[in-house]
């Protein structure tokens, strides 16, 4: 018995082929750079073992490298076998990939059809994968008409981007997808995922939108943290219809100060945080903000970093989508009620651009 060959041509393909494993058979540092959704990973070669297969192959001949990385390989499968996949009954139906759909997928899905598995092969494996998710965020980008949700740094745009789906408004949540809150202070626990990660996640965003309804997106720079929005994406979001949210400044340091509580329970974070932005303010405005953070003053602080160094870097990009500018809705509080408000303002707004589409 054979492994099937399986095709894929679409982002959603995956979803109605109905198998009950994605096996991922490259080694966990290639997994951890991008997978296909659901995917478990169970390598045919480690990563040690396949740099040890890879520097035979050059040093040493071809066939010594695949030689060895047959009997490497043949002991992992059966590993995997005899461990995480013993409790599989016979109809159990896997797909199987590597790289390129080549020599690793090849050996582990032939042995699992061979115990009689209805076993199947990714075409082209996962570089099939990669292209079709390069196509979505670099070529086309969102399905549906974008509107921008813009606001200065602590008007919430990201909670309230929440209320919107909540309320049943398309959004896609790019801070989400990253890991990253988009500003000095943003890092989020778990790290950001990989740059290829990050461009799976988005392409299966946009590709389950509706086309016919809008769909609300934070207004961001060009990097989210330490990961660059893809092209499509990017260009989506510098040409769309913008609503703007204008809260007080007090409200927004209150606020932050609130959203940043993990931020801030870590000991020196904030510290070294405002000492990256010594070369661009004076060293008494500085050493103030220092000495706001070893006091705990995060809301004073929060203020002080609003007024002298975000609201005047968002004002001078802001200035580049002046055209695109729709509506400003005031927002007097960031309390739940206030919240609350402010998305029902908002997705009226989204209504009023898009009347056909909500």
């Amino acid at each position: 018995m054979q492994p099937a060959e399986f095709q894929l041509t679409s982002l959603t393909g995956l979803a109605g082929a109905g198998f009950d494993a994605i096996i991922d058979a490259r080694s966990p540092s290639e997994f951890a750079e991008d997978h296909l959704p659901g995917a478990i990973n169970l390598p045919v070669l480690d990563d040690a073992q396949r740099a040890e297969v890879g520097t035979i192959y050059k040093q040493v001949s071809p066939f010594q490298a695949r030689k060895i990385g047959g009997a490497l390989a043949a002991a992992n499968v059966a590993r995997h076998v005899a461990g995480p996949l013993a409790g599989h009954g016979g109809g159990w139906r896997p797909l199987v990939y590597c790289w390129r759909g080549g020599q690793r997928s090849g050996a582990f899905a032939t042995i699992l059809a061979q115990i009689g598995w209805r076993t199947a092969r990714l075409s082209g494996g996962w570089k099939s994968w990669r292209a079709l998710v390069l196509d979505q965020v670099e070529r086309r980008g969102p399905p549906a008409p974008v509107v921008v949700l813009d606001g200065n740094t602590g008007a919430a745009k990201t909670e309230i981007l929440h209320r919107l789906a909540a309320r049943g408004v398309q959004v896609v949540d790019l801070e989400g997808l990253a890991n990253h809150r988009g500003s000095l202070f943003g890092a989020r626990p778990g790290g950001q995922p990989a740059q290829k990660l990050f461009e799976t996640r988005l392409a299966l965003a946009l590709a389950g939108l509706d086309p016919a309804r809008p769909v609300v997106v934070e207004a961001e720079s060009s990097r989210i943290g330490g990961l660059a929005l893809p092209r499509a994406m990017w260009r989506a979001i510098c040409e769309a219809p913008r609503l703007r949210l204008s809260v007080p400044v007090a409200a927004r340091a209150a606020y932050t100060a609130r959203a940043y509580a993990d931020a801030v329970l870590e000991p020196g974070r904030v510290e070294a945080t405002v000492a990256r932005l010594a070369p661009l303010h004076p060293a008494e405005r500085i050493e103030d903000w220092r000495t706001l953070a070893q006091r705990g003053e995060w809301a004073a602080l929060a203020e002080g970093l609003m007024r002298h160094h975000y609201d005047p870097r968002y004002e001078k990009h802001r200035a580049r989508h002046d055209a695109l500018e729709r509506a400003v809705i005031e927002v007097a509080r960031l309390d739940a009620a206030g919240l609350d408000d402010a998305a029902a303002r908002v997705e009226a707004a989204v209504a009023g651009l898009h009347p056909q589409g909500l």
